[in-house]
């Protein structure tokens, strides 16, 4: 039986960090002359400040994790609306289920006591419909208004297979025409043309309300929409096989960052198709920068935590100019996006606009 209100559980709303009201210059200049990971977050600042600075450069941004319902919303929003982030490759949780759904008008919200000391159990939020994010609470009935939203979303559309990049401009076009007044990364991509891959889309609310979809379809007897990974893939290798030299700023690891290294494998494998021969390493260059922000390590093998020196070996990423910063993302991310805000680089970048290079809008 329930014993707490669930009002009290869902009193205090997440408010994200805004990376603009202080000066993470002042700490990453002081922690450049330091060691572990102060020296490797100010060396990954200079690094993300060379991308800027790299007059044809794209920076593709992959981000997996609870970033959002943590409050990183603002600091991801003053990338994209500052052009400091190109491309987003990232998972159906930050996209749809956080981001989305807080567009939305729905909020994150902080969990009364700790994690090791909750004022209510696990079992106790079931009960009371209340998701759990380690000490972030959602709404569940909340949650399920997104999924039908995305259903919504899907209904409108002509029937086909779709890239994730153009299921997520059309959620850009549904705030627009709706929520022109969000904070929102899907609408703010929308907005200055920054495609959104999101390879893992059914992985979401997305892929909930892909379902609803279907099943409405199949009760008519209608044709249905269908999430195509492989044109993921094709799309986002177009843009590398486009763009001179590209950066990754890697929030996180999984998914997201595997298919943004992948690309420059998928590019030469393009390339090869529309030359006839095999262009070689040399012809499409790897990824020339790479910063990733992780709290993962290496010794399980697993992708997460796979160094970017690792990535070397399969063609991807240049070792030359990578930086791997272990530390958690609400810190190291938040220190990062005010120090390249704050240095200002960007106020002399145009943003790339590569949304219709990927594919038609």
């Amino acid at each position: 039986m329930a014993r707490h209100g669930r009002g009290r559980l869902l009193a205090r709303p997440v408010e994200h960090i805004d990376v603009t009201a202080f000066d993470g210059r002042a700490v990453v200049d002081t922690y450049r002359s330091a060691a572990f990971q102060a020296r490797n977050l100010a060396e990954g600042a200079d690094i993300f400040a060379e991308m800027l600075e790299e007059p044809r450069g794209v920076v593709i941004l992959t981000l997996a994790g609870s970033l959002v319902s943590a409050g990183l919303k603002e600091a991801l929003l003053t990338l994209v609306e500052c052009d400091m982030a190109d491309v987003i490759v990232a998972t159906g949780a930050i996209v749809v289920d956080q981001d989305f759904f807080e567009a939305l008008g729905f909020r994150h919200y902080m969990a009364p006591g700790s994690v090791d000391a909750p004022m209510a159990s696990d079992e106790e939020l079931r009960e009371l419909g209340i998701d759990r994010i380690y000490d972030t609470y959602i709404d569940e009935a909340e949650l399920q208004i997104c999924d039908e939203t995305v259903a919504g979303i899907l209904d409108g559309m002509a029937p086909g297979a779709y890239s994730s990049r153009e299921v997520v401009r059309e959620m850009g076009a549904y705030l627009e025409r709706n929520h022109a007044d969000a904070r929102s990364i899907v609408l703010a991509a929308y907005r200055r043309e920054v495609p959104v891959f999101v390879p893992a889309l059914s992985d979401s609310s997305a892929g909930f309300g892909a379902v609803a979809h279907r099943m409405r379809a199949a009760a008519t007897g209608s044709p249905h929409v269908a999430f195509d990974s492989a044109k993921d893939f094709h799309e986002l290798a177009t843009i590398k096989l486009a763009a001179p030299e590209t950066g990754l700023l890697m929030v996180g690891g999984g998914v997201p960052k595997n298919f943004a290294q992948d690309a420059v494998v998928a590019a030469r494998m393009l390339a090869e198709g529309e030359e006839g021969a095999d262009p070689g390493p040399a012809e499409i260059p790897m990824h020339k920068y790479a910063v990733q922000l992780t709290v993962a390590d290496v010794r399980d093998g697993g992708l997460s935590g796979s160094t970017l020196r690792e990535a070397t070996t399969w063609g991807k990423v240049e070792a030359a100019r990578e930086r791997m910063v272990y530390g958690e993302a609400t810190i190291t991310l938040s220190l990062l996006a005010s120090d390249a805000y704050h240095r200002g680089i960007w106020r002399r970048r145009e943003g790339r606009r590569l949304a219709n290079l990927a594919g038609p809008a």
